[in-house]
């Protein structure tokens, strides 16, 4: 519970890395902080922003992020400037060992109603296009330069594609659902044969922008 603590300052909200991202845009609405609004359109916590860099709606957690704190392997405490996380499109260079506890953002003194309503825009949005209420990673595959992983993944045939409990969504390529019974090697399966379709039809070999941890049973 102690990494879900949110504090809004004067120009800059601290929170902890268990903190939703979604409330941290929330607690910055409410101090009148303007700059964190796309944070309500990502469905996880700021410690996975940290991590992947993430971000939506024309603004990336590099755009806000002043400062990462993080304990090492050995107990020891991390203070991590924006250069230090060396980021990229959905990815960090921070060291992986690292456990991120705390993040610093910048943020901008605005009007109260003008940023709830840009929050009201997003979340319109997302549940126009996105299936929010259906269980999901989120966005599965990282957007190739220059182009859209959903209209690839639609282009190869994938819309709708089930295997097992996994489903490539209806409503949204870039998002493979849990029907209700999947496994995670369902999921997997899935995934690589949507990249292998997507490859054979557009020459383009799709990364996965979900974090897959662990190994299947057998695996070395």
């Amino acid at each position: 519970r102690e990494f879900m603590n949110i504090e809004a300052q004067e120009d800059c909200v601290r929170a902890g890395t268990a903190a939703l991202d979604v409330a941290v845009s929330r607690a910055a609405q409410e101090a009148g902080l303007a700059g964190l609004e796309f944070y309500r359109g990502i469905p996880g916590s700021i410690g996975g922003a940290l991590r992947m860099n993430a971000g939506a709606y024309g603004r990336e957690t590099k755009d806000v992020l002043v400062a990462a704190v993080a304990i090492d392997r050995k107990g020891e405490r991390h203070v991590l400037t924006l250069a230090d996380m060396d980021y990229g499109y959905r990815h960090s260079g921070a060291p992986e060992g690292l456990i991120f506890v705390e993040a610093l953002f910048q943020a901008t003194p605005g009007d109260k109603a003008e940023i709830q309503a840009r929050m009201n825009e997003i979340t319109a949005s997302r549940e126009a296009t996105q299936p929010i209420r259906t269980r999901t990673g989120g966005s599965t595959f990282k957007n190739p330069d220059g182009k859209k992983s959903w209209q690839l993944i639609d282009a190869a045939g994938c819309r709708g594609f089930v295997r097992g409990g996994a489903q490539v969504s209806e409503l949204h390529c870039n998002f493979l659902i849990n029907t209700g019974d999947a496994s995670a090697a369902d999921i997997e399966d899935l995934g690589e044969e949507v990249r292998a379709r997507v490859k054979k039809t557009s020459g383009v070999t799709l990364e996965w922008e979900i974090r897959r941890i662990g190994k299947r049973e057998g695996e070395a």
